[in-house]
């Protein structure tokens, strides 16, 4: 309640190279952070930095999965560029960051939690289902999305990994922080609020688990919880399909089902919010909140049972929407801001505030010219911002690459070739469910937004590099298992499915390859 009430002191101007702190979490939806989302759970330290700092209303992940995602916001590249197609391909380990320019300038640098951005890490079955996505089979690839309720209104501290590298990076403010002579940049990587583990799928099992206790499931208002309007999937788009089935989706799910998923699913995201609100605190407590850029953020979205899906790898808004807030000395009070951004902008913007000259060659563009109370001269400029954001996905759970195009009310989705899989068309002004597909209503506007789309990438190119390389590393990969490469594959995150047939599940790869 104190620091609720505190208003940060008066602060030097941004450009006197302000410490920066970025908490950016894993499956956050943004629409949480602003009205009607934020009327389901309370999030005080989200409040908390919309009452003293600037919510983007329109921010958005540049790829709808973990390590992609995160390859672009710490390289300023969209992800055609990073070439970061699924979670095992990221950037090199030794990628110059925004993080590592910072310290190049004279900046203290401290990391902590999930970094998660270059090549070589989560499980064998989640390269395997990217490369194999063009197999024509369909396999149930995660459990089926359920609740778990733990502990009584006392357990607090539910993510207890996340909680552990928080109390870290709270006593580095404490104790190391406050001392420091030079300005700093410290990064805090939350799980939460993704889903957990499902170890009942066996040894190579997804995370379909939304975990919470009755602490945090208080803070959800189940009144304002609204169940997601489903398409029959007769009706559902192809690649959404393909989708929802991987994810164990299209089952049968009563709507009280539904409702749960979605409660502790904010429940979770209440926990992330508290851990937020740790750093503001030892922030304010040191006397640092006053001359201290912080910003709160996540790789993507959580669909929460939407368009009968969990999980991300969609451009729906509930994957795709991030929440983007920033509080500290120069930006402006109580403002949402409207404007198209992504998580690429973060990279010019972390060099904006440390006085870092911006390279041309990023895919982002500076916050700050958004951010500051007044305008200011050393903000770099690079032309104007453009009035779209782009984001592709190319990775497991959905069987073409997709690229979005958001623009004021329109958000327009295409996938592989261009051709051989129909497009979307969403007004998002009158439609913010995005149940309506629009695109055989207005082929002009489909013709224009996908020409400014292949402006930037060429899609039907990239499409085809990815499926290539698909095709390459699955290759190699079967290669180097020699004769266990039928035990192998059968007993991936798939096993429950695949087992039932696996003669015909090898002889649909051996046809595709």
């Amino acid at each position: 309640l104190l620091l609720m009430a505190a208003v940060p002191c008066a602060a030097p101007r941004p450009f006197s190279r302000p410490s920066v702190v970025l908490v950016a979490c894993d499956s956050f939806d943004g629409r949480l952070t602003f009205y009607p989302g934020n009327q389901t759970v309370d999030l005080p330290f989200v409040n908390f930095m919309k009452r003293y700092g600037t919510v983007f209303l329109n921010a958005y992940t540049n790829s709808p999965i973990c390590c992609p995602s995160r390859a672009a916001m710490w390289s300023g590249l969209f992800t055609h560029l990073t070439e970061s197609w699924n979670n095992f391909k990221g950037l090199d380990p030794d990628y110059m960051t925004w993080m590592d320019l910072m310290q190049k300038h004279g900046y203290y640098t401290k990391k902590y939690g999930k970094l998660d951005y270059t090549s070589g890490h989560h499980s064998v079955s989640n390269r395997v289902e990217a490369w194999t996505r063009d197999v024509e089979f369909l396999l149930r690839q995660e459990g089926r999305p359920m609740v778990n309720l733990t502990g009584d209104r006392r357990h607090v501290r539910v993510m207890e990994a996340d909680w552990k590298i928080t109390d870290k990076a709270v006593t580095w403010i404490k104790e190391e922080a406050v001392n420091l002579t030079q300005p700093f940049a410290l990064y805090l990587g939350l799980n939460l609020p993704h889903p957990y583990p499902s170890p009942y799928m066996g040894e190579n099992f997804g995370s379909s688990t939304f975990l919470t206790s009755p602490y945090w499931l208080e803070k959800v208002k189940y009144e304002a919880i609204k169940i997601p309007v489903w398409s029959s999937l007769s009706e559902m788009h192809p690649v959404d399909y393909y989708s929802s089935y991987t994810k164990n989706c299209t089952g049968e799910f009563t709507k009280q089902e539904v409702r749960n998923i979605r409660a502790f699913y904010y429940a979770m995201c209440a926990e992330t919010d508290a851990m937020l609100g740790e750093i503001i605190s030892a922030l304010r407590d040191t006397g640092l909140l006053k001359k201290t850029i912080v910003m709160f953020t996540s790789d993507h979205g959580e669909l929460a049972m939407e368009h009968r899906q969990f999980y991300k790898m969609s451009m729906y808004e509930g994957s795709s929407h991030v929440p983007l807030l920033v509080m500290g000395p120069g930006i402006k009070e109580r403002q949402q801001i409207s404007t198209m951004v992504s998580l690429v902008d973060i990279y010019p913007t972390m060099l904006d505030l440390a006085r870092i000259p911006v390279p041309q060659n990023l895919s982002g563009y500076s916050l700050l010219p958004l951010l500051l109370a007044k305008s200011e001269d050393e903000v770099s400029h690079r032309g104007p911002r453009p009035s779209w954001v782009l984001s592709e996905f190319h990775g497991c759970n959905v069987n073409a690459s997709t690229y979005m195009l958001r623009t004021d009310q329109w958000k327009y989705i295409t996938y592989s070739d261009g051709i051989s899989v129909l497009p979307q068309l969403f007004d998002l002004s009158s439609d913010p469910d995005e149940l309506t597909n629009v695109a055989m209503e207005f082929p002009v506007l489909v013709r224009s937004l996908d020409k400014i789309l292949r402006s930037v990438v060429n899609y039907p190119k990239i499409s085809s590099s990815v499926q290539d390389y698909n095709k390459r590393q699955f290759v190699n990969w079967k290669e180097s298992l020699g004769q266990n490469y039928s035990n192998v594959i059968a007993n991936l995150r798939w096993h429950q499915d695949w087992l039932k047939e696996p003669k015909k599940y090898e002889n649909a790869i051996d046809r595709w390859l």
